[in-house]
């Protein structure tokens, strides 16, 4: 008695990846946007894995918002209602630029596991291993994103600038995050360690995320430090969300500020990052 024959368009479905392989054998290239997408949804895949991506997602913008309302927001702002109106944006801000360094530890991982090599030798688009993984990072944003407004809805938020003035907040600090995943992506690429990657994004995140405008206003700082914050981009990106989510009107110039430093590192570091990815293996 014969067994029936498994067809092979049914085995390739199984695995978007082995899909991409069976291309190359037959001498088809596929399209940027479908492999992008195929290996946005293996990264996405992979936190399956490793669920401390989505849980860190979670936990810095609840630790953050909760320990710094109820134990400073009386004492700064004189009721954590008001304070909630400069630190919830600003955490939003800050939670969005802190999880940005796990791309690039994926990334590092790949390189190291030999998954890297085996993706560059398919006929497709050599971004778009890179873009597929910015894919994957836009939903952990989005993730983020829900965290802190959810929250802070939940604890009196109420966001003058309504859910216009939040939808354009949160596409800002996503297009300003994606900017920085560019920039592990090139630090993942160049030193092919996650725990390195890891440890100097904490190096940049933590001065920047701490010496800014986030938690306080720089006024009572000491001029050093005022001089730092006014030109951390951080500070900018945070600034711009307050005045869209509160609609304060006075966003402009610190919107056009974070779309010029959102620009500087895209404009510096996606070049790097194709070109370190060019020249791997």
């Amino acid at each position: 008695m014969s067994t029936p024959a498994v067809s092979t368009r049914s085995a390739v479905a199984e695995d978007p990846i082995d899909a991409l392989l069976a291309a190359g054998r037959t001498r088809h290239r596929a399209g940027a946007l479908a492999a992008s997408a195929t290996f946005g949804g293996r990264a996405m895949l992979k936190l399956k894995h490793d669920p401390k991506q989505l849980v860190d997602s979670a936990a810095i913008p609840i630790l953050f918002t909760v320990l710094f309302t109820y134990l400073f927001g009386g004492a700064i702002s004189g009721s954590t209602g008001e304070y909630l109106k400069v630190l919830l944006p600003g955490v939003l801000s800050m939670s969005i630029a802190i999880v940005t360094m796990y791309g690039g530890g994926r990334l590092a991982q790949d390189v190291r596991s030999g998954a890297f090599d085996r993706f560059r030798g398919l006929p497709v688009w050599r971004g778009a291993f890179v873009l597929g993984g910015l894919l994957s990072d836009v939903a952990r944003y989005l993730f983020a994103s829900a965290i802190v407004v959810v929250l802070g809805m939940v604890m009196g938020y109420r966001p003058d600038g309504g859910v216009p003035g939040v939808l354009a907040a949160v596409a800002l600090v996503i297009a300003f995050g994606l900017s920085l995943s560019l920039l592990w992506a090139a630090v993942a690429l160049a030193v092919q360690d996650p725990a390195v990657v890891i440890s100097i994004a904490n190096a940049v995140l933590m001065p920047l995320s701490f010496a800014s405008n986030v938690f306080v206003q720089p006024s009572t700082m000491p001029g050093w430090l005022q001089a730092f914050v006014d030109v951390n981009p951080l500070s900018h990106v945070a600034s711009a969300a307050r005045g869209l989510m509160n609609d304060t009107g006075g966003a402009g110039g610190p919107v056009v500020w974070s779309l010029v430093a959102t620009a500087a590192i895209t404009l510096v570091c996606g070049p790097i990052t194709l070109r370190l990815y060019s020249k791997q293996g």
